[in-house]
């Protein structure tokens, strides 16, 4: 279990095979091992990491009534610490949001970008609807919970239909880091950009980008609208997948990448 220092924060990160850098960013409550799929599919292709960001996996807690770190400043010194230049990135959720954070201030700097389960919220979306989704995500833990459950990231069957795989994901993502952040949430932040400055900027992005959302997400219309301010980019749609496309439908979502970087690391 390798370990890095990014910012004065203990970072705990897996890394397995050689070549191109692939880096993986999870999502809000999950974890580096999360996308094990991933690297059992593309580790003979590529040098594959992921890391826990701080209030996650096996990674140090921000002190008690401070705010959590930038995660797309978490990202600059994840990458800096390793020697990593012209990145692959990869990340599903919160994780997407930090790559495109990170691509606004780099615009051609990465080799490919693969945000899945995010996107850009059409101006004309209903606000009330994202904020209570939010809070259902941010809900408090109680006392005594152990396993930090995950279905709001599948379809409404995944969890009886596969439930190994499902109850690998909820132990997975309850660590006692994850634990502790889900009943004393810091605050996050977020600047340069702001949420708000994301879609003005996301244009300027120049990398290749390959945009996957799953049908059944409830940021589908958020990955379109993405698709729209990014003209360059690339969106597949995988049918009946969920928010965690990575996860339920691996085969998928490991397909597209593995075409997408086909062309793109060779060009």
């Amino acid at each position: 279990m390798p370990f890095v220092d990014v910012a004065g924060n203990d970072i705990h990160y897996l890394e397995k095979g050689a070549g191109p850098p692939l880096v993986f960013l999870h999502g809000f409550g999950g974890c580096a091992q999360g996308w094990y799929q991933q690297f059992e599919a593309l580790s003979g292709r590529f040098r594959v990491l992921a890391y826990d960001s701080v209030n996650h996996g096996h990674s140090v807690n921000s002190p008690a009534g401070e705010a959590e770190p930038d995660r797309a400043d978490e990202l600059e010194g994840f990458l800096a610490a390793l020697g990593i230049e012209r990145p692959i990135l990869a990340g599903n959720s919160m994780g997407a949001m930090t790559l495109l954070r990170w691509a606004t201030r780099h615009p051609g700097d990465a080799t490919a970008l693969i945000p899945s389960g995010m996107g850009i919220t059409p101006p004309d979306a209903d606000p009330a609807a994202s904020a209570a989704r939010t809070r259902a995500i941010r809900a408090a833990v109680a006392d005594d919970v152990l396993f930090i459950d995950g279905e709001g990231g599948f379809t409404p069957g995944f969890p009886k239909e596969r439930p190994e795989q499902y109850q690998r994901y909820v132990r997975l993502r309850s660590t006692a880091t994850r634990i502790v952040a889900a009943r004393t949430p810091p605050d996050p932040t977020m600047s340069n950009p702001s949420r708000e400055e994301l879609a003005e900027r996301v244009a300027g992005i120049t990398s290749p980008m390959q945009i996957v959302v799953g049908d059944q997400d409830w940021l589908y219309t958020a990955a379109l609208h993405l698709h729209e301010l990014v003209p360059a980019s690339q969106l597949e749609v995988i049918p009946g997948a969920p928010h965690n496309a990575y996860f339920e439908q691996p085969e998928a979502y490991n397909r597209t990448v593995l075409e997408f970087l086909g062309a793109a690391v060779s060009s």
